[in-house]
């Protein structure tokens, strides 16, 4: 198992429920990326989802679009965010997925990227535009790497194409709790009981829920339906108006703590 399969089955083994992170890498630069993960982890951040800065997020809203740009603008590349990886990787274990377009992984080269990745001590990657069934022998690539492919389920996708997704998954499944792009919201999605339910019909794999859960009531109550929460824009939101502020770090890492404190709510012996 490599580190996101542990770790989630470390979880179950304490009946607790997961915190996934995502910060854009780049965002304000890779000097705070590298200090947020080393924080996020001590804040209760159970994976780290690293968003490789793109310029046509079509899956995000304007807080991650603006994050992505701000990667851009820093001077972060696939490389570099490799790069940083390593460096991450000689003082923190923390499971680590990249969140990425296909698009930089064409360019890069795939196979390439993914052995790179593996090297680097990246465990899973999340190609938000790759459909399953365009993607040749990218799973299978991959775990010849050891790395999760890991596949999105939305609340329109229907039960037989839920069959073939979960089918090529590996470390979680990550359902998309609402319709549109990413970005906080008032409130969650009256649908995820019954959307994770039918996916824990045809799945052994855990389930992460993430898009618009953006405080630790939103947590709390959505941690009740899968194994995990992913929680991006509210914490993107935070490092944007702190910029490169000095206490920027501390600030988003109490904010995660706070989320991680709502789900343990959920958690029990």
């Amino acid at each position: 198992m490599n580190r996101v399969e542990q770790r989630f089955a470390t979880l179950k083994e304490q009946g607790r429920k997961g915190l996934v992170v995502y910060i854009g890498a780049g965002d304000p630069d890779l000097a705070s990326t590298h200090a947020l993960a080393l924080g996020l982890e001590k804040a209760g951040a159970d994976v780290l989802e690293l968003g490789i800065p793109f310029s046509d997020p079509l899956a995000d809203g304007l807080v991650n679009q603006l994050a992505a740009q701000r990667g851009i603008d820093s001077g972060t590349t696939p490389a570099k965010v490799l790069q940083t990886v390593c460096d991450i990787r000689k003082e923190s274990e923390i499971p680590i997925v990249f969140f990425v377009y296909f698009n930089l992984l064409h360019r890069y080269g795939l196979e390439r990227f993914i052995k790179d990745s593996a090297e680097a001590g990246v465990d899973g990657i999340l190609i938000l535009d790759l459909p399953p069934e365009e993607s040749g022998n990218y799973s299978e690539t991959m775990k010849e790497h050891g790395l999760c492919p890991i596949f999105l389920v939305a609340p329109t996708t229907p039960p037989e194409r839920i069959d073939a997704i979960v089918q090529h998954g590996r470390g979680f499944i990550y359902y998309v709790s609402r319709e549109g792009v990413t970005g906080m919201q008032s409130e969650v999605s009256s649908r995820i009981d019954e959307m994770t339910a039918s996916i824990k019909e045809r799945t052994h794999l855990p389930i992460a829920i993430g898009f618009g859960i953006s405080n630790p009531e939103q947590a709390r109550q959505v941690s009740e339906a899968g194994d995990a929460i992913v929680v991006g824009s509210a914490i993107v939101n935070r490092i944007a108006e702190m910029g490169g502020q000095p206490e920027m770090v501390d600030s988003v890492c109490q904010f995660v703590c706070s989320l991680a404190e709502g789900i343990q709510q959920n958690s029990h012996d």
